[in-house]
């Protein structure tokens, strides 16, 4: 019975109403504070660096009060420059704010080499799914009296004879020689 009387009492009523004050002013004190410190309303837009060269970037985004990282430099396009920017993240034109990371892809400097497979003595269907599985483009394909028809007899990059397991960029061209299934 007293904590009924309690809850209808005047002194009940004055606490329940200075804590609500307190409760909208702490809340009213933390929003602004949160928008000074989150600087709300303070945007700037990414600038397009794609094409430009690594140290061209820095100085660009520096200026803009832009931060920026390097994602990956292994995806090669040759209509871009060595070390220009493929690729950018936020994309040119987004808002962000000041201190933002923009992450970038970068062109690198040629194709990363690999390893020639040993495509000698297999069929010209399993030796194409090799090379181009790998990455090497097929070249010419030319053919030679040998038993063994359609068999690679040898490998040939830019007209030189190479043997398996020569290092060469991606997506150079091999060229065949075969064999012609006459003695």
């Amino acid at each position: 019975m007293n904590f009924l009387r309690f809850l209808f009492s005047k002194i009940f009523f004055k606490q329940l109403f200075i804590a609500a004050i307190i409760a909208v002013v702490f809340v009213g004190i933390s929003f602004w504070g949160l928008n000074i410190y989150t600087k709300h309303g303070d945007r700037i837009q990414v600038p397009d660096v794609e094409t430009l060269t690594l140290e061209s970037v820095a100085t660009y985004l520096e200026q803009n009060e832009l931060r920026y990282q390097v994602l990956d430099s292994a995806k090669f396009n040759p209509s871009y420059p060595p070390f220009s920017v493929i690729e950018q993240y936020p994309f040119a034109g987004s808002d962000v704010k000041k201190g933002r990371t923009i992450y970038l892809t970068v062109n690198p400097s040629g194709y990363r080499k690999l390893s020639v497979p040993n495509v000698i003595q297999i069929t010209k269907r399993n030796a194409e799914t090799r090379l181009t599985s790998v990455g090497f483009q097929l070249g010419e394909v030319t053919y030679r009296n040998n038993i063994g028809k359609d068999m690679v007899l040898e490998i040939r990059h830019k007209g030189n004879k190479i043997e398996p397991g020569v290092i060469l960029p991606k997506t150079s061209k091999i060229d065949l020689v075969l064999g012609n299934g006459k003695r």
